[in-house]
């Protein structure tokens, strides 16, 4: 593949500036994005391949534009949403309540 998220080591794409002492989540939804992820992989609902896949496929521009567990949120939604567990409206509505309407 050659991806947005293939671009790592890229040559042109400026330094690298790792955070120090970064911790492995910045927030509890990242966690539990992570974890709900796994979980489900558990669960026999989808493999390893499978959630990588569901988060490479998303739109250059908004994968460029977005955290590393924002691609993972992003690819949950999309399994959940494939597998039937959710839907597109569902997660939607969920966003509004906990943003309080403002996106």
């Amino acid at each position: 593949m050659n991806g947005a998220h293939d671009m790592g080591g890229m040559h042109g794409l400026g330094p690298i500036d790792p955070e120090e002492n970064e911790p492995v989540f910045h927030a509890e939804w990242e966690r539990r994005a992570f974890a709900i992820t796994l979980a489900m992989g558990a669960h026999g609902a989808w493999n390893l391949d499978m959630s990588r896949l569901a988060r490479e496929k998303s739109d250059p521009a908004v994968y460029l534009g977005t955290s590393y567990y924002e691609h993972w949120l992003h690819g949950l939604e999309q399994l959940l949403i494939e597998h039937g567990f959710v839907t597109a409206e569902e997660i939607e509505s969920r966003e509004q309540e906990i943003l309080g309407g403002a996106k």
